[in-house]
C-alpha cells in the first residue's frame, strides 16, 4: 500500500529542508578548513569566529545573503556567500548590522554579488536605524570582473556613497581593519565614524608593487599603510589594536557607549557602576597652585572615571590632547583633556604639554563631531596655555586646524560640561568650550586661572611693544620706567586671572574642590541627560 500523497509531500519537504541546512553549513565554511588554517597562521580569526567574539554571549545572528553568488562564478571557482558575511546580532544589547569580509574566499575580494550584498545590508540597516559594524579583510575588487563591479549605481562605489549618507543620517558606523584593505576599498573604513586597525594589517590606496610600478617608489607595506603608521603618522586610525581579540573587545566597548546601550542595560539586570581606579584625593598629587607641574591627563581621569571604562581615541596621534570615551557613575561620556606633560611624536618630535598643536586640534575636532554623531555628552578638562605659535606651527596650518575645532565645538548639540583644572588661556579657552561656547555647566578648581595670556607673557609683550616704541623715537621711557610698567601689568594680570575674579563676573558656575570632581560630575550628568523641553506657545482658547 502506497503512503498518502500528503505524507510523501511532507517527507520531500523535510528532505529539502535538511538538504538546504546541509548546504548552508557548507556555505558557512567559506574557504573551508584550509582557508581557515591559513587565516590562523597569519594570526587572524576567520570571519565567523570574529562575529562570534563580537556578539553577546548566547544571542542569535540573523544572517542576510548567505546564498549570494551561489554557483554564479564557477569559471573562477567557488565563491561561497559572495566572500562576505552579513547579518543582524546583538552587541552590548544593541541590535547591529555586522558586515564581515571572508578572507578565506578569494582573499575577501569583491565580486559583483559581494557589492550587491553589502548594499542590501546597508539599506536594511538604514531603514531600520541599525548601527553598522564592518570587519574589513579584503584584497579589493576582483579585477577580472572589474567591468561588472566598478561603475554602476548598484556596484562597488555605491557602498561608499551609502557610508556617507548613513553617516549624515546619524546612524553609527564602526570599521575594524583586520587584514587587507586596499585600493578603492580603503574608503569604506575611513568614511565610518570610528576606525580600528590591527597590527599586521594594511590600509593603502596602492600596495608596494603598484606604487613601484606607478611612480618608481620603493616602500615596504608597513611604512606605506601599516597600522602603526596610520596610528602615529597619518592619524587615519582611531584605535591601534594588537590582534583580533583585542580589536573585537574594543569594538564591543565602543558600541556599549551608544545611548541605546543605556536602555538595554535598564531592560536587563541593573549593574552597579564601578568606582574610580584611583582615590579622588589622588588628584592633589597632580595639580599645583602655580600650574607648572607636569602630569599625565590619564592619571587625572583615573580618579574621576569608572575603572576600566577608558577607551582612548587616536591615542598615538595629536598627543597634547587626550580624547577618550569613558563612563562616570555609569554615564557614557566623551572627554577632551589637555595633556600636561611633554610628549614625543613621530611627525613633529617634541611637543609641549598644555599646548594645542595642529594635529591635536584636528583630532579633537573629529572627536567632538563623533560624540555628536552618537549623542554622547562631552566633558572638557581645561589646563591649556593656548595654541602653538611660530613658523612651523603656522606652516602646519594651526589657524585652519584651530578654526575647525572651534567650529565643531560651536555647532555641537550634545550636552557639554567644562571643568577648568589649571590654566585656561587665549584661544584654548574657546576651543575647549569656554563660557562663550554654551557649556551646560562650567566649573573650576580653586587653582584655576584664565585670561588672554599668562601674566608673564602679558607683561613681556607690553614691555616689548613699549621698548620698540622707544627705539622708533616715540616718547622716551627709561629702562626703570619700563620695568615698573612690566611689574604693574603682571600684578594686574595676576589679579584678573585669579579664578575668584572670573567667578565674581559669572564666567563660571561654581568653584569645586578637586577631590569632589567625580561626585559633582555624576550629579550633573544626571541633569544634562534629561531631554530638553520642546518649547511651543500654547494657551488654548481665550476671550480677546
Amino acid at each position: 500500500m502506497s503512503p498518502p500523497a500528503a505524507s510523501v509531500s511532507n517527507d520531500d519537504l523535510r528532505a529539502r529542508c535538511n538538504a538546504i541546512l546541509q548546504e548552508e553549513e557548507i556555505l558557512r565554511e567559506g574557504g573551508g578548513k584550509i582557508g581557515q588554517e591559513r587565516q590562523r597562521k597569519r594570526g587572524r580569526l576567520p570571519a565567523r569566529e570574529r562575529i562570534a567574539h563580537l556578539l553577546d554571549r548566547g544571542s542569535g545572528f540573523f544572517e542576510i545573503g548567505l546564498w549570494a553568488a551561489y554557483k554564479m562564478y564557477e569559471q573562477w571557482g567557488s565563491v561561497p556567500a559572495a566572500g562576505a558575511v552579513a547579518g543582524i546580532g546583538r552587541v552590548a544589547g544593541i541590535p547591529c548590522m555586522i558586515i564581515a569580509n571572508d578572507a578565506t574566499v578569494k582573499a575577501g575580494a569583491f565580486f559583483p554579488q559581494t557589492a550587491k550584498k553589502l548594499i542590501r545590508a546597508q539599506r536594511i540597516a538604514f531603514e531600520s536605524a541599525l548601527p553598522i559594524i564592518y570587519l574589513v579583510d579584503s584584497s579589493g575588487v576582483f579585477l577580472p570582473m572589474q567591468d561588472e563591479i566598478f561603475p554602476d549605481e548598484d556596484d562597488f562605489g555605491r557602498i561608499f556613497r551609502n557610508n556617507s549618507v548613513i553617516s549624515a543620517s546619524g546612524i553609527p558606523q564602526f570599521a575594524a581593519i583586520m587584514g587587507n584593505c586596499v585600493a578603492g576599498g580603503a574608503y569604506l573604513p575611513v568614511l565610518c565614524d570610528k576606525v580600528l586597525m590591527t597590527e599586521g594589517s594594511g590600509l593603502y590606496l596602492a600596495g608596494p608593487s603598484l606604487v613601484q610600478a606607478a611612480i618608481g617608489e620603493v616602500a615596504d607595506a608597513e611604512e606605506l599603510g601599516g597600522a602603526r603608521m596610520h596610528a602615529e603618522v597619518s592619524g587615519t586610525v582611531d584605535f591601534y589594536e594588537k590582534d583580533d581579540p583585542s580589536c573585537l573587545k574594543r569594538l564591543r566597548s565602543l558600541v556599549s557607549h551608544l545611548p541605546e546601550a543605556e536602555t538595554a542595560k535598564k531592560e536587563g539586570a541593573k549593574q552597579k557602576a564601578a568606582g574610580p581606579a584611583k582615590k579622588p584625593e589622588a588628584v592633589y598629587d597632580l595639580a599645583s597652585l602655580d600650574g607648572q607641574k607636569q602630569y599625565d591627563a590619564r592619571d587625572l581621569l583615573a580618579s574621576i572615571i569608572d575603572a576600566g571604562s577608558l577607551d582612548e581615541y587616536k591615542a598615538d596621534y595629536g598627543k597634547t590632547l587626550v580624547t577618550t570615551y569613558a563612563r562616570i557613575g555609569g554615564h557614557s561620556v566623551g572627554i577632551v583633556a589637555n595633556q600636561r606633560h611633554q610628549v614625543r611624536t613621530k611627525k613633529a618630535g617634541i611637543q609641549m604639554g598644555g599646548v594645542i598643536y595642529a594635529d591635536s586640534a584636528d583630532k579633537a575636532a573629529r572627536f567632538v563631531m563623533d560624540c555628536n554623531q552618537t549623542g554622547l555628552p562631552i566633558i572638557f578638562f581645561q589646563d591649556v596655555t593656548g595654541f602653538m605659535v611660530g613658523r612651523d606651527a603656522e606652516q602646519s596650518g594651526i589657524i585652519r586646524s584651530g578654526a575647525k575645532l572651534v567650529s565643531a565645538v560651536s555647532n555641537s548639540v550634545v550636552p557639554k560640561i567644562t571643568i577648568v583644572v589649571g590654566g585656561s588661556f587665549g584661544a584654548g579657552n574657546y576651543a575647549l568650550c569656554g563660557k562663550a561656547y554654551d557649556p551646560r555647566f562650567i566649573l573650576a578648581w580653586p587653582n584655576a586661572r584664565y585670561a588672554v595670556m599668562g601674566a608673564a607673557q602679558a607683561s613681556d609683550t607690553v614691555f616689548s611693544v613699549l621698548a620698540k616704541s622707544r627705539d622708533r623715537g616715540d616718547k622716551k621711557a627709561s629702562p626703570e620706567e619700563l620695568e615698573q610698567l612690566r611689574a604693574k601689568v603682571k600684578e594686574t594680570y595676576e589679579e584678573q586671572t585669579d579664578i575668584r575674579y572670573g567667578a565674581a563676573r559669572g564666567w563660571l558656575d561654581a568653584i569645586i574642590q578637586p577631590h569632589e570632581t567625580r561626585a559633582v560630575l555624576i550629579e550633573l550628568l544626571g541633569y544634562v541627560s534629561r531631554p530638553m523641553p520642546q518649547a511651543r506657545f500654547h494657551m488654548g482658547v481665550v476671550q480677546v
